[in-house]
């Protein structure tokens, strides 16, 4: 079967010719249509990836076939019954073979009916991004209807679900973008409004424009975090699923504990909360935002897009077997 495999540090993925896999007891073999690319893929190619190993099949979003129907794949592997992954716990697609293949075999219980509203490659952009979303809005900073909640770079496709998300629970939802098309792309979806990041003062002029947020949702850390502190209400919630701008300097801990603000570390989530995720939805019609499609074969050129940031939704590879 074709493939595509991380080979080696700062290289291109190979395209290559792997074993098919068999399918072990309690395991199905998925026939696979469509998979997206993460962030994580891109700093897998990088290092910067805890557990990497060589000759590993990458992708943990996807979509296949098994006996006619349609499933996702719940990219968790080995999270565990509890709130809190297991020792074990890892995702699909490193150290595990993941989803850039055209045959993939994984425990029966990973699979769910693709949501019938969605096609193949918007199915695709779902798993993991939509659970990581769900865990942050709901699972850890337990938004409500009515609360009014900032969604940082709303141009990945975490914060783009998170969007989504908040806005189907009846929240006011603010974004934040460098891209005034990206922004006004989330007004469109039903976002009251948002911020280019990159002006000066910008958390000022948002926190006099809203009065402050119940909740606030971010994927970038680096020096801008002391600025969502401030615009965080008192008794706000802080979810942080990634660190894109680094660490955080100069964070007073007195602006933490003064508003009593709570601070949520979040990245995926638990088996429930995919199904949960999944029902979401299926019962809001949510339509996650496919940006390109791309072959197998050229998937190189799918992550050197989203390597550079410039994408508007997820990057798709679309699978087609022999």
């Amino acid at each position: 079967m074709k493939s595509l495999v991380f080979t080696e540090y700062k290289a291109p993925l190979s395209y290559q010719d792997s074993i098919e896999p068999i399918a072990k007891e309690g395991q199905k073999l998925i026939k696979m249509q469509a998979a997206a690319f993460n962030r994580r893929d891109f700093w897998i190619t990088l290092g910067l990836y805890p557990g990497i190993v060589p000759n590993c099949i990458l992708g943990s979003d996807g979509v296949g076939e098994v006996d006619e129907k349609q499933y996702i794949i719940n990219p968790n592997v080995a999270w565990g019954n509890g709130d809190l992954p297991g020792k074990n716990y890892t995702i699909l697609g490193m150290p595990v073979n993941g989803t850039f293949a055209e045959y993939i075999a994984v425990d029966a219980d990973r699979l769910v009916e693709k949501p019938a509203h969605l096609t193949t490659e918007q199915a695709a952009a779902l798993p993991l991004g939509g659970l990581t979303a769900y865990h942050a809005v709901f699972g850890k900073c337990q938004l409500k209807k009515g609360e009014r909640i900032f969604i940082t770079g709303v141009g990945g496709g975490v914060s783009q679900m998170a969007v989504q998300f908040a806005i189907a629970a009846g929240a006011e939802v603010w974004v934040s973008s460098s891209s005034e098309a990206k922004i006004l792309k989330a007004m469109e979806w039903g976002a009251k409004g948002g911020i280019n990041y990159t002006k000066d003062d910008w958390a000022k002029r948002l926190s006099k424009d809203t009065g402050g947020f119940d909740v606030i949702i971010d994927s970038a850390g680096g020096e801008g975090f002391k600025d969502l502190i401030r615009i965080a209400k008192t008794g706000g919630r802080i979810g942080i699923y990634g660190g894109t701008r680094g660490a955080i300097p100069k964070l007073n801990p007195a602006h933490i504990f003064l508003k009593h603000l709570t601070i949520f570390g979040c990245t995926m989530g638990t088996d429930t909360e995919f199904l949960k995720m999944v029902d979401f939805v299926n019962e809001h019609k949510i339509v996650p935002l496919v940006d390109s499609v791309f072959a197998l074969a050229d998937g190189n050129k799918g992550l050197q897009k989203m390597a550079k940031g410039e994408q508007f939704g997820k990057v798709i590879l679309s699978i087609k077997s022999s």
